[in-house]
């Protein structure tokens, strides 16, 4: 980064990476002419935690306990693509139940997502009360998931195949009360910020994003939708049972911080509607293919030899990957998240590769914030909606 030459009196300033609206370990080297942004460079790595590497040398059985802590604040997403890659790759049958059971969670987990992108945002640009009021809907959100899967934020519990267990008694009337409960609160945040003159005031035409721009830079998620591009893989590429469902696309046309908050909030209630047709529809049957338990397992394993005999405990069961390689995607509520795994004949993946919507659309900030305010900085960011622990992986 080279600042210009024709002023002598810039400032450059570090935001991060301990700032309180950084929404992680992210830090900027902003170069200052007043409250004019003249450059910007963000740094990343503070959270890397070599998380492709530790897939390359575990199971994939291992390694779902480790997927979570990508997108800690979505983590339905990370276990779902985390089975899918091997799924696809050894053509492996999903039960309809199990696949009903997976978009539940996702979209449960894509509304808990948005919400807590939502209260610090709006507490980025000065209004409090939203941020107290998300953690309402997103404790329900936490309690459905902690009966069905026994933790509130890392669950563990997609498996290749299906699902861990099955829903407890009594979850699915729990589910339909909170999409009732919710799609109330929902009003209540559009009546409360939608219309409020300040918010407009700080979102309206700040970062905007063209749809061609959009494109080039590899955008997606919401930050493409949101200028006028309706591409959403749920529709464009189907995955799990979301053809069976009646749902829009939300998109926008203005490109700006606002155009991004009314994807979002739309894709909230869209959610809702894919949740309530799922647990109306959800067929009866097994949760899990208990055939991909034996498929493809490696033979003549080292937990077979006369050491490890008097075990009490066996392990989970492996799979032998294949020697072919595949990418798979889904559509995670920061974007598109992806995984391009290759396989080698063994139980550990050759290459496991993953693509972080974060990632991808954090390149763009550097050139959303040049010549535009200081403070203008924390509402873009805040509309990208970005998580360190995958962007650093």
């Amino acid at each position: 980064m080279s600042p210009p030459l024709t002023r002598k009196d810039l400032m450059i300033v570090n935001m991060g990476p301990q700032h309180p609206s950084m929404h992680g370990v992210l830090r900027l080297i902003v170069t200052l002419d007043g409250e004019d942004v003249i450059d910007c460079e963000p740094i990343l790595g503070y959270l890397h935690r070599g998380m492709e590497k530790i897939a390359e040398n575990r199971t994939i059985i291992q390694y779902l306990p480790y997927v979570t802590r990508w997108d800690y604040l979505a983590t339905m997403f990370t276990e779902a693509i985390t089975v899918n890659a091997p799924e696809f790759l050894e053509n492996i049958q999903i039960p309809q139940r199990a696949s009903y059971i997976r978009v539940i969670m996702l979209e449960l987990s894509r509304i808990a997502s948005h919400l807590l992108w939502l209260g610090p945002f709006m507490a980025d640009l000065g209004a409090q009360t939203p941020f107290f009021y998300i953690f309402r809907e997103r404790e329900l959100i936490y309690d459905l998931f902690e009966a069905a899967t026994g933790m509130r934020m890392m669950h563990n519990y997609f498996r290749i195949g299906g699902v861990a267990a099955d829903l407890p008694y009594g979850w699915m009337d729990k589910c339909l009360d909170f999409c009732d409960y919710f799609l109330r609160g929902v009003v209540e945040y559009q009546q409360l910020i939608t219309r409020n003159p300040i918010f407009l005031e700080r979102v309206e035409g700040v970062g905007f994003i063209s749809g061609e721009e959009a494109v080039n830079w590899g955008l997606s998620g919401p930050m493409l939708r949101a200028s006028g591009t309706q591409w959403d893989l749920r529709k464009i590429d189907p995955y799990e049972s979301y053809n069976q469902f009646d749902w829009k696309v939300q998109w926008q046309k203005e490109g700006d911080s606002l155009a991004r908050y009314l994807v979002r909030i739309g894709e909230m209630k869209e959610s809702i509607k894919i949740i309530q047709q799922a647990v109306e529809k959800i067929p009866g049957g097994p949760y899990e293919n208990l055939e991909a338990r034996r498929f493809k397992k490696a033979k003549n394993s080292e937990w077979n030899d006369f050491e490890y005999r008097f075990l009490g405990k066996k392990p989970s069961p492996n799979f032998e990957l294949s020697k072919q390689e595949l990418y798979v995607r889904v559509e995670a509520p920061k974007g598109e998240l992806g995984i391009y795994l290759v396989g080698d004949d063994s139980l550990f993946p050759w290459r496991w590769k993953i693509r972080p919507p974060g990632f991808i659309n954090l390149q763009i900030l550097p050139q959303l914030v040049k010549k535009m305010k200081l403070a203008d900085i924390m509402t873009i960011l805040g509309s990208i909606d970005i998580i360190m622990g995958e962007v650093d992986r």
